[in-house]
């Protein structure tokens, strides 16, 4: 099984944090001694579907870096961006589309969903996000919940031209659990749609929710002193065990026991597993980050973030990134002091900002969301300008998810995760036309045996019965 997993990461193993090792994956190394496990011992089986050359010319792109072509080209081939420029000969045998009005974009990425662990129907038999049984679950897998056939990724895909997105555990707990990210592709596995070489994520959750659930059942915490101090003892006991491990690999010996819980903080703590924090208010966040200090790790997004444009500076100086809503808050009290301008003063701060949805609607609109905060921005005289936004939606979200590198961005070599809009794609009037992964032709609003459904939807009334 590593085996295989070896040839399908090949190219971006680099960017696991050496979840696949080599002693890892042969269980023999000259300079280390053998690990008794592996640290990723459910790696991918996701295989790109096959492309074909693909052409589009005469667009406007948006190259997901901040960079604008006017009336531009770009070249998919063997799964890749091959070109990009203002006019690009098409090669011979390739697909070539006119785009005369039309955008091109990076597909979008989104840091925090939900797909999948509440996936649609909505009922209580697929409510897996949440193990809300203790305020520290850090040995839960969000992709152990991840039910493939929900029919929200086609939606997201579809409606939203998401081509890749991170499904984190439910916010109910201090430590959720590991995320996973999934590149938005139908398969019958999980591991089928899991990013080849993505490093992890790590789902921790401040405020309000863990003093409510587990306050309310008469334990620790059940106030924000009481989530700190909780979080600071679960560190503890996680650097002692990452000390008795290194020094194992290194000296040999006889092996620590070993703890699923405390795997996971051990791999964030040596920088594998990055982390993305639930917080609303301010002063948390810089308690949180404190606190990642005092531990010797990194917060690497705080997720929802409604006061992050209090502390831009902070966030700016921890490299610290910030995934938001447009003008989601107000439903409880620490989502209560909110601007609709907090990612254009972040982005106007220097501070690394993104959109999010959190939501298996908003997924599918969230070019809207950013357009509601370039709206915000003019009103404050803020300049940004759409090419520029679009790094909220693509380099940015690569970025905290570790995958900058190979998606994002509409450069060479990078992933052809590409949507063709059908007008100007921060109007509430566009939509994807299509929508490739890996270069592959995903959704085409032209074809409909190209307009998917989930495995479960077929078969219902009105869904299957594409000729």
């Amino acid at each position: 099984m590593l085996a295989a997993a070896a040839t399908v990461l090949a190219g971006c193993a680099a960017n696991s944090g050496g979840a696949n090792s080599a002693s890892a994956n042969s269980g023999q190394s000259s300079r280390e001694p053998a690990r008794p496990f592996d640290r990723n011992p459910f790696p991918s089986t996701y295989r790109a579907y096959p492309g074909q050359p693909t052409l589009i010319t005469n667009v406007t792109i948006f190259d997901g870096e901040g960079g604008r072509i006017d009336n531009g080209a770009i070249l998919m081939r063997d799964g890749k961006v091959a070109e990009i420029g203002p006019s690009i000969a098409a090669p011979e045998g390739a697909v070539t589309i006119d785009g005369q009005g039309k955008w091109v974009t990076p597909g979008v990425i989104d840091v925090h969903s939900h797909l999948g662990n509440y996936p649609s129907p909505g009922v209580d038999a697929h409510s897996d996000g949440n193990e809300a049984t203790g305020p520290i679950t850090a040995e839960v897998w969000a992709e152990h919940s991840v039910w493939p056939q929900d029919p929200g990724f086609s939606r997201a895909l579809a409606n939203g031209g998401v081509t890749t997105l991170q499904i984190l555990p439910g916010s109910a707990n201090l430590m959720g659990g590991r995320a996973v990210t999934l590149k938005n592709v139908y398969a019958r596995t999980m591991q089928g749609m899991k990013f080849p070489g993505a490093p992890y994520g790590f789902k921790m959750a401040c405020g309000e929710n863990p003093k409510r659930v587990y306050g309310g059942k008469g334990r620790i915490p059940s106030t924000r002193m009481g989530n700190v101090a909780v979080n600071r003892a679960t560190w503890a006991k996680a650097a002692e065990y990452r000390r008795k491990w290194d020094k194992y690999e290194r000296d040999g010996g006889e092996p620590p026991t070993r703890d699923i819980q405390l795997d996971t903080l051990r791999g964030v703590l040596a920088g594998e597993i990055l982390v993305h924090n639930h917080c609303y208010r301010a002063d948390e966040m810089a308690i949180v980050m404190d606190m990642a200090k005092e531990f010797g790790y990194k917060v690497t997004a705080f997720h929802h973030a409604v006061e992050s444009y209090k502390i831009a500076d902070l966030l700016k100086a921890n490299d610290t990134c910030s995934a938001v809503w447009a003008d989601w808050y107000g439903f409880k009290m620490e989502s209560y002091d909110a601007i609709t301008e907090n990612l254009a003063i972040l982005e106007n701060e220097g501070a690394c900002g993104l959109i999010h949805s959190d939501d298996a609607n908003g997924i599918q609109r969230l070019n809207q969301e950013v357009a509601k905060v370039l709206a915000a921005a003019r009103r404050s005289g803020i300049a940004i300008t759409p090419e520029q936004a679009w790094r909220w939606l693509a380099i940015a979200p690569a970025k905290a998810l570790g995958i900058d590198n190979v998606t994002g961005s509409l450069k060479p070599g990078k992933m052809a995760d590409v949507v063709l809009w059908n007008g100007d794609p921060f109007s509430v009037y566009t939509r994807p036309e299509r929508v490739w992964v890996d270069g592959a032709l995903m959704y085409d609003a032209n074809n409909p045996k190209l307009r998917p459904v989930s495995d479960f939807e077929l078969g219902q009334p009105g869904e299957g019965d594409v000729k």
